[in-house]
């Protein structure tokens, strides 16, 4: 599959050739017993991980497949039973030169396929460096202006932390999952959740736990007043599907 500029306005001069697909890991609503959204993860065609697609893209191609990973999760989604959940997608924010010119494509592909533009998330991970603050600040602005949700990714992971969450103020923050790993038994995660929540609840953002494996942590979490988690406790990555039911029958009332 190649990859052209998509009317990059020359900010990429090369062209990606590489076939890729998507798995989707939901975000389950342990409250509400329901899915609440389903986060696209990058595979090869053979089912090989994120690491092996990523590791084939370079500076050049950095745009070509930021965008071309968009469209794909978006129509796959598109023909995937979704039940009215809402679809994540990580976009490298060192891709995007300008997010109106840079976001045509993926209205075009909603539009094209049907997919409403307000149950489409999109994740920056705090992992990632990020050059420019002010400039991913104004991504998000434009995202937002779009109807779109925003979350960081992997929070308290990466390079910037709160200072991060100062600049600008996303829909979502979902909790690395070396904050939630054995949150149940261990008081300084527990304590540091405790006070990245009440943060949260202050600046009206939406949590996400990730990484949730165990039945304990989940009830821990869900003790501090989370909700929205993701993890193998509920569902693997389904490979060019969606999980739609997912377990928690363990966490029920």
């Amino acid at each position: 599959m190649a990859f052209g500029d998509g009317g990059c306005g020359g900010q990429c001069a090369d062209r990606l050739d590489l076939d890729f697909t998507m798995a989707f890991q939901p975000i389950v609503d342990v409250a509400g017993g329901a899915v609440w959204a389903h986060e696209a993860l990058v595979r090869g065609t053979a089912g090989q991980g994120a690491g092996w697609v990523l590791g084939q893209v370079t500076d050049a191609t950095r745009y070509a497949f930021d965008q071309s990973c968009r469209v794909k999760a978006i129509e796959l989604a598109a023909a995937l039973p979704m039940n009215g959940a809402r679809l994540s997608i990580n976009f490298l924010p060192n891709a995007v030169y300008k997010a109106e010119a840079c976001i045509r494509a993926t209205l075009a592909a909603a539009r094209r396929t049907g997919f409403p533009t307000d149950r489409i998330i999109f994740e920056v991970t705090e992992s990632e460096r990020v050059v420019d603050h002010g400039h991913l600040k104004s991504i998000f602005s434009e995202y937002k202006r779009q109807g779109f949700l925003t979350a960081i990714d992997d929070f308290g992971s990466g390079y910037s932390g709160l200072n991060l969450l100062a600049e600008f103020q996303p829909d979502i923050i979902k909790l690395d999952m070396e904050l939630t790993r054995s949150i149940d038994s261990e008081r300084a995660r527990r304590s540091i959740v405790k006070a990245i929540l009440a943060v949260c609840e202050d600046l009206a953002i939406t949590p996400i736990a990730e990484g949730v494996e165990t039945v304990d942590e989940a009830k821990a979490l869900r003790d501090l007043g989370v909700t929205l988690m993701q993890g193998y406790l509920f569902a693997k990555p389904a490979f060019e599907a969606v999980v739609t039911n997912p377990e928690m029958a363990a966490l029920a009332p």
